[in-house]
């Protein structure tokens, strides 16, 4: 039996965040400003055809499987990038209350965008805010620091968006944020997972350190609809 977390994207727009997508009842996809994040139901061999069907002309998607992608019938890969999954198994708060992170709304959305395209976290598009919990931390009015939630299935909900200012690192920002998200999260009566490029080392120990264990691989395609 799959497990929810072998198919985040579609289980997610199949369940708690199908008001932010289209689709039917095997293939859906994210709105464009949401996240270009699209996929199918485990098993089902025409999702690359049907995407294809569906999705106008010039429309990239964002594809997440365990496994590796050699082509995809229809579509182009523009890049690959080689990530892992976490799931949070035990966690062990830092205690570090450095600052007080603001709950970040849509007049925040321009800056958020700013920020994810300078550090690059993952898609950060004028919508991904509405998957709503984002949080910054903010110094001379600039916002320096921020995360908040994607994908949410039934007892799972994902930390994303982690991301510092380059100007700011080394203050404990990211922990900070990272420990709120786990509150939030487990006071909802859900558990926490995330994505992470398997290179970053840097992040990586940072949620080892917090409780994190790896759940596997989770590679992610950016294809162009031919």
């Amino acid at each position: 039996m799959h497990h929810l977390l072998d198919n985040p994207v579609f289980n997610a727009l199949a369940s708690e965040d199908s008001h932010l997508g289209s689709g039917t009842e095997t293939v859906k996809f994210f709105d464009e400003e949401v996240s270009p994040f699209a996929g199918f139901k485990e098993g089902y061999l025409n999702g690359f055809d049907d995407l294809r069907q569906m999705l106008p002309d010039g429309r990239k998607i964002l594809y997440a499987t365990r496994n590796k992608l050699s082509e995809a019938p229809g579509w182009k890969i523009v890049s690959t990038i080689e990530g892992l999954q976490f799931k949070l198994e035990s966690w062990n708060p830092s205690g570090k209350k450095f600052s007080q992170p603001v709950p970040l709304v849509t007049k925040h959305a321009d800056e958020m965008v700013k920020l994810a395209a300078l550090t690059k976290p993952g898609p950060f598009n004028t919508r991904t805010i509405e998957f709503g919990s984002y949080y910054g931390i903010f110094e001379n009015q600039r916002l320096v620091s921020m995360t908040g939630q994607r994908l949410h299935v039934p007892g799972f909900a994902e930390v994303s968006a982690v991301c510092t200012h380059p100007d700011f690192l080394g203050k404990g920002y990211a922990t900070i944020l990272l420990e709120q998200q786990l509150d939030i999260i487990s006071g909802s009566g859900k558990k926490s997972f995330l994505h992470v490029r398997s290179d970053n080392n840097r992040a990586i120990s940072i949620y080892e350190r917090l409780g994190f264990r790896k759940n596997g691989p989770m590679n992610f395609y950016y294809l162009k609809k031919l």
